[in-house]
């Protein structure tokens, strides 16, 4: 039975916590502020139930059961096989974190960062064991959202990155691999000019807030649920990929040209949009309404589970 570190047990690490528990490791969690430590194993606890209700996990209790809390970084490496960093996203404390991680963490131990934004390299470098060092970058929630992006720094060695990928795999997550260091690797890159473009429209005055997301969820997100872009575009056209360029290329060459800068997220712009999303969820309802998005990934991927998932037959 293999041991991981989960190093910072706020949401990010106790969705970590529960992708570990469920295939059966031992689960330490960690967090510099030893006091919310035991609410944080009781929100563990409490999604592995859900996870059982929902037919996704077979012994809530049993995934429990491994995971502990310990009040001390040192006790947190010692033995561990694998560890999860999910500190603040700040340069300075990232740096500090690493350099503790590699200096306690036994020498075969691959070290992985969920930072979002922050690349290996600029907290890595100056460290003995850097070329173990990697992003592992998940999805929140991680449990019910598989994908993982794994970009390590130039000198991270792809011993660390196949490890990481071999245990990603074996825990159920999808990892990609990301070629070199970009801000924002890919997942938030895809995202943010999604954001963009949803911003720029809505400043324009061209739809809603509301119905904006109705175009996602009731449309590209209805087809991206079990498919990319570029299947997506492949089967669009009697000819596949090359034949869809063909036909809309000029369309979205022209279009792409008007969206070469982004508009500015001020206050006027953002006041408008966060006004008309608390006229259609109350700011007292936030938190049901993120249970209620967790139910719906969950009957998702018991849909894709049932189905049997596998991109499509071949």
């Amino acid at each position: 039975m293999r041991t991981v570190a989960i190093i910072g047990a706020g949401l990010i690490g106790q969705g970590w916590a529960i992708v570990f528990a469920r295939k059966g490791w031992n689960v330490r969690l960690y967090d510099v502020q030893t006091d919310s430590l035991g609410q944080a194993r009781d929100l563990v606890v409490q999604q592995l139930a859900e996870l059982q209700r929902y037919g996704l996990l077979d012994d809530a209790q049993a995934a429990a059961s491994h995971v502990s809390i310990v009040d001390s970084l040192p006790a947190a490496l010692a033995g561990a096989d694998y560890i999860q960093e999910n500190s603040p996203e700040r340069l300075e404390i990232k740096r500090v974190v690493f350099a503790e991680l590699d200096q306690y963490a036994e020498p075969h131990a691959v070290i992985g960062s969920s930072t979002s934004s922050l690349p290996a390299s600029e907290y890595t470098e100056h460290l003995a064991g850097r070329h173990r060092c990697l992003v592992v970058h998940p999805v929140n929630p991680p449990y019910l959202v598989p994908l993982v992006e794994l970009c390590g720094a130039p000198w991270t060695s792809p011993q660390a990155i196949e490890t990481a990928r071999q245990i990603m795999q074996e825990l159920g997550q999808k990892p990609i691999t990301v070629r070199h260091e970009i801000e924002g690797f890919v997942l938030n890159r895809l995202q943010g000019a999604l954001l963009h473009e949803a911003f720029r429209l809505a400043a324009a005055g061209v739809a809603s807030a509301e119905d904006i997301d109705t175009t996602i969820k009731d449309g590209l997100g209805l087809r991206w649920s079990f498919m990319g872009p570029f299947e997506t575009i492949d089967l669009n056209a009697p000819a596949g990929l090359a034949d869809y360029c063909a036909r809309y290329g000029p369309l979205y060459h022209s279009i792409g040209a008007t969206q070469a800068e982004p508009v500015p997220w001020d206050e006027a712009l953002v006041g408008s949009l966060h006004q008309q999303r608390r006229e259609q969820l109350p700011a007292s309802e936030l938190h049901a309404r993120r249970f209620w998005r967790d139910e719906q990934l969950m009957k998702l991927i018991r849909h894709k589970t049932q189905t049997g998932d596998k991109n499509g037959p071949r």
